[in-house]
């Protein structure tokens, strides 16, 4: 793995030369008028561009401004993919689960939207781990042998081995943020909550 890096980040270095070349030709500039605004000599301009100096920030940041373009641009760096998640939701026991990660991985976070007429079932089990913050309604989460009801803003975690379910504690849907560890992985808080928390 280690290998394939380094051999990326030297293929995206051996590119930069001839990006630089292209892109002071298709401008009509010069070595020469380009060395006067960057301060940086002719030789070593020359040598950037045939790959005989290793690109650096200190050369590529006043080309960069010479040309008006953004060092990225330079050095060839990959686009940065669109970071919002657009998944479509699912009903799941009489709830609506929308995901908020993309892939299946260690944590998986959910928005659940749980109906005011859900009917109750029965507890059910399974392996993993959940952390679950309400963000409106009152949510009734049957644990154990435990009959809760969160208002918004509260948290609780458990095992999922353990019985469980979730209701609307009235007559109002319930929204819960929800992040959960397929192998019982736990979410790390730092900030110290404000209420007890229901733990396994």
């Amino acid at each position: 793995m280690d290998r394939e890096k380094h051999t990326d980040i030297t293929d995206v270095l051996n590119e930069v030369g001839p990006r630089l070349r292209r892109l002071r030709t298709q401008r009509g500039v010069t070595l020469t008028a380009l060395a006067e605004v960057t301060g940086i000599s002719k030789s070593t301009l020359s040598r950037l561009e045939s790959g005989g100096r290793r690109p650096s920030l200190e050369l590529l940041l006043p080309i960069a401004q010479a040309h008006r373009v953004p060092l990225d641009e330079l050095v060839g760096a990959p686009e940065v993919g669109d970071p919002r998640v657009r998944m479509p939701a699912r009903e799941v026991n009489g709830l609506t689960a929308v995901p908020l990660t993309r892939s299946a991985g260690s944590l998986q976070a959910f928005k659940l939207v749980i109906p005011a007429t859900r009917a109750p079932y029965e507890p059910k089990t399974h392996e993993g781990y959940e952390w679950l913050y309400v963000l409106s309604g009152r949510l009734r989460l049957i644990l154990a042998g435990h009959d809760l009801v969160l208002p918004a803003g509260e948290a609780a975690e458990f095992d999922t081995r353990l019985p469980h379910c979730f209701l609307s504690a009235d007559e109002h849907p319930v929204e819960v943020l929800s992040i959960f560890g397929p192998q019982g992985e736990r979410m790390h808080v730092r900030a110290k909550p404000k209420t007890s928390q229901v733990t396994a």
